[in-house]
């Protein structure tokens, strides 16, 4: 029973008595995806522009992904997994890769989900997640209306925002590969900003990354892509199309995301985190 003097709790809004309607819910969350994934290069000087004082374009700069997943999560409970409406979103982000010190990881200045649940996530963590139509290829283990998880099969994905198709990908699967692609191993980092409301309240701003454990690959397959942006959204967004285009990914992923922390100074040890989700 919760305690009336207490008034109403929650990890987010809306609070209430007992807590239980948050629209979220405390980590750790686990997350298991489905991933199409297109390596890209972007203008390095365009790149710089999105890196805030403490990051810079690392050890190969311009080196940018595209990255569609299909996502499927739940609390540490696994009480989401018995509302697929609840547990399934779709998501498409862009990654550019960039250092801290000598730490290589990579940056997400735009991200897109199908649901407001992963959203808020985002926002929590410092990912800037807007509302988009993601759709990609589904692997099918019968028929011939989807490809099978092997070379020659084909995926495609599409990101439409305000009725507008603004990127387009597609992955012919030609061959296996040993490792995952590198963008999609490295630590993420966000930045956690949150506006002042009261007068003379400054904004909350805070570098982080994600605390991530239980990262697991499937087999990942590799082939030939094309990645192309359509409407731009405005200036800004136009600068990181495609230079060139490099190879396209398909493949499986889990992780459990934990929680955040600061980033650490370039000489401290870094924690195991990756966090592609939310």
């Amino acid at each position: 029973m919760s305690d009336p003097n207490h008034g109403p709790t929650g990890y987010s809004l809306p609070l209430s008595p007992t807590g239980a309607s948050a629209m979220l819910t405390p980590p750790p969350w686990h997350f298991a995806g489905e991933v199409v994934m297109v390596d890209y290069r972007v203008d390095p000087d365009r790149a710089a522009r999105f890196l805030p004082p403490g990051l810079d374009l690392g050890p190969d700069p311009g080196a940018a992904a595209a990255v569609f997943a299909d996502w499927q999560w739940c609390s540490d409970d696994g009480a989401e997994l018995t509302d697929p409406q609840r547990c399934q979103f779709g998501e498409f982000l862009i990654l550019l890769g960039c250092s801290a010190g000598d730490r290589v990881m990579a940056r997400c200045p735009y991200a897109w989900v199908d649901s407001a649940v992963p959203m808020l996530r985002g926002w929590v963590q410092g990912m800037p997640k807007q509302f988009g139509e993601i759709h990609q290829t589904r692997t099918r283990s019968v028929g011939r209306a989807g490809p099978r998880f092997a070379t020659n099969g084909r995926y495609d994905g599409t990101l439409s925002v305000r009725g507008k198709r603004i990127v387009e990908a597609s992955v012919t699967l030609s061959e296996r590969l040993d490792e995952p692609p590198w963008l999609h191993t490295v630590p993420l980092v966000h930045t956690r900003t949150f506006p002042g409301w009261v007068s003379d309240t400054p904004p909350v701003e805070e570098l982080v990354t994600s605390q991530v454990t239980g990262v697991e690959f499937s087999e990942i397959l590799a082939g030939e892509a094309t990645l192309d942006f359509g409407a731009a959204l405005d200036d800004d967004f136009a600068g990181l199309a495609p230079v060139s285009v490099g190879r396209g990914y398909v493949f499986g992923y889990a992780e459990t995301l934990c929680g955040g922390a600061l980033l650490a100074p370039p000489t401290a040890s870094p924690p195991v985190a990756v966090g592609m989700t939310g």
